[in-house]
């Protein structure tokens, strides 16, 4: 089997780099969840604590410090989902930048064989067009 093609050894990197890029959007994905995990654990406090219930009462404290957990874990999912995102728009350029590199060196690759069957079909038309005249004496 002859050398690689670079378009193919750059098609392989750009699936992986694709790759990359679906983990990468999975993982935001997920701290989209958890940050939807925690508004609701938060809406659900925020009701216990105006209940009027006297049973959430006796437990107002519990709840202020819960929520304020809740809001502990959302702004630092924030921050996580905020640099999520930037690892995926970061692997999104990266896996784009390499299937233009990859478009490119196949279209080059595609020029260098047109011309190279170009220069053996002219060889072929000159020489058998030479070796005719040299039978014709």
């Amino acid at each position: 089997m002859g050398p690689e093609l670079k378009s193919r050894k750059l098609k392989r990197l750009v699936t992986v780099q694709r790759h990359l890029e679906k983990m990468a959007e999975l993982d935001l994905a997920e701290t989209s969840r958890k940050r939807e995990e925690i508004a609701a654990g938060l809406d659900r406090v925020i009701e216990a604590l105006g209940s009027m219930d006297p049973v959430h009462r006796l437990f107002a404290q519990s709840y202020a410090e819960r929520f304020a957990r809740l809001s502990s874990d959302d702004k630092r999912m924030i921050d996580v989902q905020r640099v999520q995102e930037n690892i995926v728009l970061r692997q999104r350029t990266k896996a784009d930048r390499l299937e233009d590199r990859m478009k490119e060196a196949r279209d080059e690759e595609d020029r260098e064989m047109q011309e190279k069957a170009l220069e053996d079909l002219l060889d072929l038309t000159f020489s058998t067009t030479a070796s005719s005249k040299l039978h014709e004496r």
